[in-house]
């Protein structure tokens, strides 16, 4: 399982940072970054966009979803079948919001790993035979911050821009003030726990790891933030 994982995430993951070392300008680390974060957002692009599309949707199925609860509340079973009958007319998958986030999951742990010893001249062989490999990589950015090393101030900026960006998708995917609704109660106490909670998590996971970790979450998060407010621009318009 372990040479699984380097195969497809870690070693990739360096041989990108180490690609993009080698032709952007300057061989500045936290450009590298940047590229990097751009590249993988990019490509999750059009399932990012679906989750947020189901995660609207089944806000707006809420109502429906709540009298399916109470028609079938002495019933699970009957109940399951029929939220999913509801999700199939209305061509919603509940679990296309959670694919994006699983995805770069693993991707977050590559770069971590990256950066607390894969830029290491060991793990530099690891670089693919039709990619120049430097002597030496430096891991500062503008020369002033060290990626490979933990950064407290960057660790609360991430946590800052995590909450900032849950906040965001809050205000337009959780159901309204107005709502009597238990199940709909329910998820909107569940969403202010965890706006409060994911960006304290992210504090505590990035205080002591390298900073080239806490940076690219911070660059995703802030990325993330225009993507959910150009796609809520956009559906309101549509709608």
């Amino acid at each position: 399982m372990k040479h699984l994982f380097t195969i497809l995430f870690y070693q990739p993951v360096l041989n990108l940072l180490v690609w993009f070392y080698n032709i952007l300008p300057g061989h500045d680390m936290g450009i590298v970054i940047i590229a990097l974060t751009i590249l993988v957002k990019l490509i999750l692009w059009p399932l990012s966009q679906k989750s947020l599309k189901s995660q609207q949707a089944i806000n707006r199925l809420q109502p429906k979803i709540k009298e399916i609860q109470d028609k079938y509340k002495d019933d699970k079973e009957k109940q399951g079948q029929a939220l999913m009958n509801l999700y199939r007319q209305e061509k919603v998958n509940p679990a296309s919001s959670c694919l994006p986030l699983l995805i770069q999951l693993p991707l977050l742990l590559a770069v971590f790993m990256v950066f607390r010893d894969g830029l290491s001249n060991q793990s530099l062989s690891l670089v693919y035979p039709f990619i120049s490999r430097p002597e030496l990589l430096k891991t500062t950015f503008f020369g002033i911050i060290d990626l490979a090393k933990s950064s407290k101030i960057l660790a609360v900026v991430t946590g800052l821009t995590q909450f900032l960006q849950t906040k965001i998708s809050a205000r337009y995917t959780m159901p309204t003030k107005g709502s009597k609704s238990q199940t709909e109660n329910f998820a909107v106490m569940m969403n202010k726990q965890m706006m409060f909670m994911m960006p304290l998590m992210t504090v505590v996971i990035c205080w002591t790891l390298p900073s080239g970790l806490a940076m690219y979450w911070l660059l995703s998060s802030i990325f993330s933030i225009f993507q959910q407010l150009y796609w809520f621009k956009k559906s309101s318009k549509l709608s």
